[in-house]
């Protein structure tokens, strides 16, 4: 092991225990630790900056080091440091934030639920759905349809929703009335011959097909993001949300959009349910609410959800439900300023203004070689690597391409993410300029060069 003596990184290693890590390898490696960041950049200990082409955890919209988020903290905490609203309590960054997103929605709403994450947001919304439908007197109607490489969190209901096998593997899960349906990845599963509108009817007729075979009586809600973000930033195929709508709508089955990463402007719009025209009954939202300057989560809810749960409420004595920072008036605070942000810098505008040069230069990868996909729409977009372009196989994940591929590309100043399939992911903040964009795929594209020249030379090849 590297002798880390009295340094951060054996502090680290010794007291941290990381989020999606390999927990024995980071024994030897040590942690990259961040020290610093302006605008859509981090610096590390030892002050080389880096282009954040993550957002982070695709949550950092604004940046980072955004004066007006500080200080609309600063103020808060002088102020009303903490409050709770258990028990009909409440504060005016909670009541004004509430109201705030209930103007905004994409669909009509009625009451808003905070929460401190987007697990939390997800696992609420499961809870609120079963005691929906007993408050309905439908005791049976419990299962919740969610979608192969589909992400909703960690939380114990929110990792089953989600159809990684990372997040189920020897935690035992998925719980029960979990199931599970296609993932829409048309690049991967289409047959040949199919128009994404082919695709898109198969995965919907299936999905028909599972919920009569369970038994429509006993099927509660189907939860989706619009766009897969941690599966592999997967976008539906054309007509997709259409045709899965009309069967949840046919057999009464709620409808909940994920908008933990699509929210706030990531897909172009204000929300992913208005890109590809989602009408749900619960709506999940987290990370671009606050910039993620501080932990916070939403789950809004129509009127007829929340008619039901009310009375229900009444009936048991109390809706008995809740988190102790539920609307923490710093984060209600900041998150407040920074959907003033958006709107006094039109950041949806502008995220439009850049939208091509990102989709051009993301897009132009689709020539290399090594390059099975790209795919992008607003701010988000990936690079899927290919064994064979024309098969569209996959590298086996023993050979670690897409992983190196990453470690080449912080290498050179860029931190990206290696999702399943060798897939890498860009969700840079949504103030990113041109010139910066260009230099974000300038320095991927030297990265990628040397991940071919590693595969030729493992494959026997000349590099």
């Amino acid at each position: 092991m590297t002798d880390r003596t009295n340094s951060p990184e054996s502090r680290d290693i010794a007291n941290v225990l990381h989020a999606y890590t390999n927990l024995e390898k980071h024994r030897e490696t040590g942690p990259f630790i961040a020290n610093g960041g302006h605008g859509i950049y981090i610096r590390d200990e030892a002050g080389k900056e880096y282009i954040e082409g993550m957002s982070g955890l695709w949550c950092t919209s604004l940046g980072f080091g955004e004066e007006r988020l500080i200080e609309a903290a600063t103020r808060q905490m002088r102020q009303l440091p903490f409050y709770h609203i258990f028990s009909s309590k409440s504060h005016n960054p909670a009541i004004d934030l509430a109201e705030r997103l209930i103007n905004m929605a994409p669909v009509p709403m009625s009451k808003v639920f905070f929460a401190n994450s987007g697990s939390e947001a997800n696992d609420t919304a499961v809870k609120m759905v079963w005691y929906y439908n007993n408050a309905k007197g439908r005791p049976e109607k419990k299962k919740i349809f969610s979608r192969t490489r589909g992400y909703h969190g960690v939380t114990v209901a929110a990792a089953s929703l989600t159809g990684l096998p990372a997040n189920h593997t020897d935690f035992d899960l998925p719980i029960a009335n979990i199931r599970h349906t296609d993932c829409p990845h048309y690049y991967e599963f289409c047959r040949d011959g199919d128009t994404e509108e082919d695709f898109a009817t198969r995965l919907a007729t299936k999905l028909e097909q599972q919920i009569l075979d369970e038994g429509p009586e006993t099927v509660a809600a189907f939860i989706a993001e619009p766009i897969m973000g941690a599966g592999g930033v997967i976008i539906p195929p054309r007509t997709y949300f259409e045709k899965i709508q009309a069967i949840l709508k046919r057999y009464d089955i709620l409808f909940i959009a994920d908008e933990v990463i699509c929210g706030f402007g990531r897909t172009g719009n204000m929300f992913g349910c208005e890109t590809y025209d989602m009408k749900p009954d619960i709506m999940t939202m987290a990370k671009a609410l606050s910039s993620a300057y501080l932990p916070i989560s939403a789950v809004m809810i129509n009127e007829d959800v929340y008619e039901t749960i009310s009375a229900n409420s009444n009936k048991v004595g109390t809706f008995g439900h809740g988190f102790t920072y539920s609307g923490h008036p710093v984060a209600a605070a900041v998150a407040l300023e920074t959907l003033n942000i958006y709107e006094d810098r039109d950041i949806l505008g502008h995220v439009r203004s850049v939208t091509d040069k990102f989709q051009a230069r993301i897009n132009a990868f689709m020539d290399h070689s090594l390059v099975g996909e790209t795919r992008a729409i607003g701010l988000i977009g990936a690079v899927q690597l290919a064994k064979n372009k024309t098969s569209r196989t996959h590298f086996d994940a023993s050979e670690g391409v897409g992983a190196f591929l990453q470690a080449r590309a912080q290498e050179h100043g860029l931190i990206v993410r290696a999702l399943p399939n060798d897939t890498v992911a860009f969700c840079p903040p949504l103030i990113i300029t041109d010139a910066e964009i260009d230099e974000m795929f300038d320095r991927f594209e030297k990265a990628l060069e040397e991940c071919y020249a590693m595969v030729r030379k493992n494959d026997g090849m000349e590099a």
